[in-house]
């Protein structure tokens, strides 16, 4: 069941109980934007239901209006103008606004003896048609090209666009003509039938123009050749507001006549709901929505070919205010605080102000503003807080207004809060909730019962409510989630108010117990010890969490350590320095205990460390352990010296034969290196030649610098050398 219908279904039964009081003032009808015709009366309705007497007083441009010859506020609030005209004629608002006409914002106010009540503002426009501001110009086009008219007009309301050919309307059944609303004629495939004048035609319920005429006509055909796709006019950036129809150009040209195609810059799909191609390419979103805008992209292909051309541009679309939470009237009793939440949406995001009996409400020592307006706290209630507080959302779209009265009641007027309150699970997807009858005397003054639900650990902004009568002492939620911790409580009311909340309770559908939890530890110092854990990441399903702790070796656990389903962290102290202990972590709901969890935590070494597993009992003392660290440090060093020498002896046919090794090597003397070809067989595959001396065994020394121990590494490596054969005779 969705919020929204929720809160309908409250309303109605708080009207039918008389929770919603008819002395609360609401309107039933609020005026809206509007465009008029000058000389003709203009009716802007304002009906609004409550207790009477209700005084209705209108205004324009913030200027309140007097019933005169010109003006009438009618019996059930609504504004009539018996001639709407652009300058003003006499009345007190005229002279204070000497430059105003019929044109402007209007908004009326409702007043009882509760307080005061202000509508949106709404735009009243006078329809005018301007002059042609753009013409449209002739222009010669190739036989089988395309032409392309333009003309432009402001009016409001907007003009509607039709084209005349020779002073005949032109026919629009034809596919080779494309007119678009905005002013524009293209033609294909333009053929000498085509030559003509063209003119375009605006009207709209102020007047009716004409623009200047264009010629069309034929120029010399140039032999068929291969023409590179042009994009003669592409889409332009456009703002609109939603609902309305957006028409994105795109007319290319070349030969062969490329193909016109359309995609979003961002990838996402264009969709087909509400889209239409008109003529041989142009865009035209119907019923356009916030998820419309975006960059879209008109590409141009060569048919057959990756050769193409693009233009682009940018849809932004606006929405008014929509309100997604409304403040709801409460009573309060003096000395208490009230809060009224008003979230609203739009594009673009709507600027919040409160209104106190019409009033800009500012902040002050009792009344706070917080999460950019949206909630309103009014603390240390006197009666004067007593009123009507409106939010009115506004933005370039548009507005609107949500209202609330707060009523200051005395606490002994209030019932008090229900007691016996208690929950019951019936089903993976159902909890029943029961609670105490009152006394007789506290049963008259309660005319109903409001239950309010929402899982463990949600905001109260998620929260559910439902109303039963007065007789009603236990109720069923349905439709919930299986497994899944519930706080509930509820309120008993009178026609003066709500009893404050009952004790909060929690419940848990039928289902499965919680999946275990992985936790953390971490050692604060030699005595204590923090644990913590993440949540999960929906709310609900843990109804709280217990934590045991044992000191190694005993068997005891000392615990539970009961802790909410909101916390994710708890620090033990005291504990006994140098010892090792055991952490046991469970998460439970109503249907049972989780797996529990379990971490070794040692004390021994005073450090601030994650203790991901359990703690290895290592018997080196510190002395042993710098004597470990020096001789790795030792290893290392002999390792890496080793890996190098191996990798340069890899290389001895080119490393020891070459000019200037002996500046690093140390040869014994009477040896000489002597240099080798590639094209050598291995040693292995020659034979000793006439009068060659043996191999011989040649011993190369590192020579480095005696390490920081005074010692100085020596390595020994043993390579064959065999010797030149000396020539014989």
């Amino acid at each position: 069941m969705s919020s929204c219908h929720v809160c309908l279904v409250l309303g109605l039964f708080l009207q039918a109980w008389g929770l919603v009081r008819p002395s609360e003032l609401a309107f039933v009808l609020e005026p809206s934007d509007v465009i008029a015709v000058r000389d003709r009366p203009l009716l802007l309705p304002c009906q609004v239901g409550g207790e009477s007497p209700i005084a209705i007083t209108w205004y324009r441009n913030g200027v309140a209006l007097s019933n005169d010859s010109h003006t009438t506020v009618l019996g059930n609030g609504s504004l009539r103008l018996e001639s709407v005209h652009r300058r003003p004629r006499g009345g007190a608002a005229a002279e204070a606004n000497a430059s105003d006409s019929s044109a402007g914002e209007y908004s009326c106010t409702a007043q009882n003896r509760y307080g005061l009540l202000v509508s949106r503002k709404a735009r009243v426009q006078i329809a005018t048609l301007s002059k042609f501001h753009m013409h449209p110009e002739s222009m010669s086009v190739e036989e089988g090209g395309v032409a392309r008219f333009q003309c432009f007009i402001q009016g409001v309301p907007e003009a509607t666009i039709t084209w005349e050919r020779n002073r005949t309307a032109l026919l629009t059944d034809n596919h080779r003509f494309t007119l678009l609303p905005t002013g524009i004629l293209q033609i294909t495939g333009v053929r000498r039938s085509d030559v003509g004048t063209y003119r375009c035609v605006a009207s709209n319920i102020a007047n009716t123009r004409y623009s200047q005429e264009a010629a069309l006509g034929i120029s010399v055909s140039a032999p068929k050749l291969y023409k590179e796709p042009v994009i003669l006019s592409g889409p332009q950036n456009l703002t609109i507001t939603v609902h309305q129809t957006a028409i994105l150009e795109c007319i290319a040209t070349g030969n062969p006549r490329p193909i016109v195609s359309w995609s979003r810059l961002d990838g996402r799909s264009i969709g087909v709901e509400g889209i239409q191609v008109l003529g041989t390419g142009n865009l035209m979103i119907s019923d356009v929505s916030v998820k419309h805008a975006g960059v879209y992209v008109c590409a141009a292909n060569r048919p057959g070919t990756r050769v193409r051309r693009t233009a682009q541009g940018i849809l932004m679309v606006q929405a008014p205010p929509e309100f997604v939470q409304w403040p709801q009237s409460v009573s309060k009793p003096p000395g208490s605080s009230a809060i009224f939440t008003c979230v609203a949406q739009g594009v673009p995001e709507p600027h919040l102000i409160w209104l106190k009996n019409g009033k800009v409400l500012a902040p002050g020592e009792n009344i706070k503003l917080t999460h950019n307006n949206s909630t309103l706290m009014i603390q240390h209630i006197t009666s004067a807080d007593e009123a009507i507080y409106q939010c009115i959302a506004e933005n370039s779209a548009g507005t609107n207004q949500a209202s609330a009265r707060l009523a200051v009641a005395l606490s002994k007027e209030l019932p008090s809060s229900p007691e016996g309150v208690r929950a019951t699970a019936l089903s993976t997807t159902s909890i029943q909730v029961s609670w105490l009858e009152p006394p007789m005397e506290v049963t008259e003054a309660i005319i109903g019962y409001v239950l309010h639900i929402r899982k463990a650990g949600e905001s109260d902004s998620r929260e559910l409510q439902e109303a039963v009568s007065k007789t009603t002492f236990q109720h069923v939620f349905t439709n919930l989630e299986p497994s899944t911790t519930y706080s509930i409580y509820l309120k008993a009311y009178s026609p003066l108010g709500a009893s404050q909340d009952s004790q909060p309770i929690l419940a848990t559908t039928l289902g499965s117990i919680p999946a275990a939890v992985s936790f953390f530890t971490k050692i604060l110092n030699a005595s204590a010890v923090h644990v913590f854990w993440e949540l999960p990441a929906r709310p609900g399903r843990i109804e709280g969490f217990k934590l045991y702790l044992r000191k190694l070796p005993s068997a005891h656990y000392e615990g539970p350590q009961l802790l909410p389903g909101t916390a994710n962290s708890f620090t033990y102290s005291n504990l006994e320095p140098s010892a090792m202990y055991e952490v046991k972590f469970q998460a439970f709901n109503g249907n049972g205990d989780g797996n529990s969890s379990v971490r070794f935590v040692s004390l021994k070494e005073n450090s601030e460390r994650l203790d991901a597993n359990p703690v290895c009992q290592c018997g080196q003392d510190g002395d042993s352990s710098l004597a470990g660290i020096v001789v790795g440090v030792h290893i290392g060093m002999a390792c890496i010296i080793f890996c190098v020498l191996f990798l340069m002896f890899g290389y001895r046919k080119s490393l020891f034969c070459k000019k200037g090794t002996q500046e690093s090597w140390t040869v014994p003397q009477g040896t000489e290196p002597v240099q080798t070809t590639a094209r050598e067989p291995p040693r292995s595959q020659r034979k000793p030649e006439s009068g060659a001396k043996p191999c011989e065994m040649v011993e190369l020394v590192a020579q480095s610098p005696p390490s920081a121990d005074g010692l100085t590494p020596h390595f020994e490596v043993t390579i064959e050398r065999c010797l030149p054969s000396q020539p014989s005779g």
